[in-house]
């Protein structure tokens, strides 16, 4: 007898080089982007309470800031890498950053439960994360059809829990599929904890 696994869900995880001094900036403009983007504001107050996010204005700021362009060219080889591990056949295609945004999540502010559409690849930049704010929680793919499935041991491996939290460091990124659906629950700190999302497409 033998017990198998297939239709494996991968998350990727890995640190930049010289994220430290990336970092400065990206923070710096992060902040100024929040005080400069109205509109983004504006956006944040009924979509993104308590915190800020260029989602819904400023969306692409790997074309519009050389930081962010930098960001973009650091990630490359993660996202390649990661592309390989899956075995996705990219021939006479390329995977290309198609959105880049910044998320502010002040105290209280919550990401809730969603995915990517219309996306292959996406992930978060971790640019500054407080001592005690949350991480990335990722969902079984599998969880709306296990009808009737007990619940998972106290003790259950990681692989077979239906929910798991990834702890967010800064200067760490984190890739997965964009099908996988995720959220990142309230900060409780005081600080606020600032993130850097994007998708990749090939199409």
């Amino acid at each position: 007898m033998s017990v198998q696994r297939f239709f494996a869900t991968r998350v990727y995880s890995a640190r930049l080089a010289g994220a430290a001094p990336l970092n400065e900036r990206l923070l710096r403009e992060c902040r100024q982007l929040r005080l400069d983007d109205q509109a983004g504001r504006r956006w944040s107050a009924k979509n993104y309470r308590g915190g800020y996010t260029s989602y819904g204005s400023a969306d692409r700021m790997h074309r519009l800031s050389p930081t962010f362009a930098q960001l973009e060219r650091l990630l490359e080889r993660h996202v390649a890498a990661f592309a390989r591990s899956l075995q996705l056949d990219l021939t006479g295609r390329k995977l290309a950053m198609t959105d880049c945004w910044v998320n502010i999540m002040a105290r209280g502010t919550a990401h809730g439960l969603h995915l990517h559409p219309l996306s292959t690849i996406s992930g978060t930049y971790y640019v500054r994360i407080p001592a005690g704010s949350p991480g990335l929680k990722i969902e079984d793919p599998r969880l709306d059809r296990m009808m009737a499935a007990p619940p998972r041991r106290a003790g259950a491996r990681r692989a077979d829990r239906p929910w798991v939290e990834l702890p967010a460091e800064a200067g760490a990124v984190v890739l997965f599929e964009s099908w996988l659906r995720h959220e990142v629950p309230a900060n409780p700190v005081a600080a606020e904890r600032i993130s850097i999302s994007f998708n990749y497409g090939w199409f």
